[in-house]
């Protein structure tokens, strides 16, 4: 047996992607299809295969979860308020109703197949928003630099998935001025933040779903990661 075919197949980790006009690499300036090198570093740190899932026609969305042994909504733009019935508040940015539309059928096609599902600051919020629950669309005096990664503290709630995944107080890298407000149907709080932010959320039950407000795939820890492959294996 040769030693690829010795190898332990490692799992397919679907990764949603932004959609951008006007990016630029050598001469070409063109729509482009764009992933932070952090998602799949840490898909791959973390010894999962990563796939790039560009925003698709969502009828597509269910055929492409079938093929994922696990998913990754990652962060982003502002989910459009129209999503959770709010007006726009002066603060939100626009909307990106490709990605949006999107993502919303990947969750729901990861949630009815018992895909494990992580969501990344945006995606976490996605996920709420999916499942009924509505957005904070500007947490006062969050940012203290725009574009400037940070680092908070994060407490897990006893008993819950993500304190498993991490049981201590974690500081973590965040950058992010939205949040959850009311929890989608299903949901629960599994870690806060010092004033009271809602930081992880996760649907207890017989599929893997958590969302995080925070980036690991700006820091070290692949704990979260880690988690998301064993239970896509």
């Amino acid at each position: 047996m040769s030693v690829r075919e010795n190898r332990v197949a490692r799992p397919l980790i679907g990764v949603s992607t932004y959609l951008e006009s006007g990016a630029r690499w050598g001469v070409w300036e063109l729509e482009a299809a764009l992933l932070p090198a952090g998602y799949p570093r840490l898909v791959q740190a973390a010894d999962g295969l990563a796939a790039m899932l560009p925003p698709d026609d969502p009828s597509y969305a269910a055929e492409t979860v079938a093929r994922l042994d696990g998913l990754v909504i990652a962060g982003g733009p502002d989910v459009d308020p129209a999503r959770y019935g709010a007006e726009r508040s002066p603060r939100t940015g626009p909307p990106a109703p490709e990605r949006d539309t999107w993502e919303l059928a990947l969750i729901h096609a990861a949630l009815a197949a018992g895909t494990p599902l992580l969501g990344v600051c945006r995606g976490m919020q996605l996920l709420n928003v999916a499942l009924g629950g509505t957005l904070i669309q500007h947490l006062n005096d969050h940012i203290t630099q725009v574009g400037v990664f940070g680092h908070h503290t994060v407490k897990p709630v006893p008993g819950t998935l993500y304190a498993d995944i991490a049981p201590e107080e974690t500081a973590v890298p965040t950058y992010h001025h939205q949040a959850v407000d009311r929890l989608g149907e299903g949901l629960v709080a599994s870690a806060h933040a010092a004033d009271g932010t809602v930081e992880a959320v996760e649907l207890p039950g017989q599929a893997w779903v958590l969302g995080v407000q925070w980036h690991p795939e700006m820091g070290a820890d692949t704990r979260v990661m880690r988690a998301l492959i064993r239970a896509a294996s």
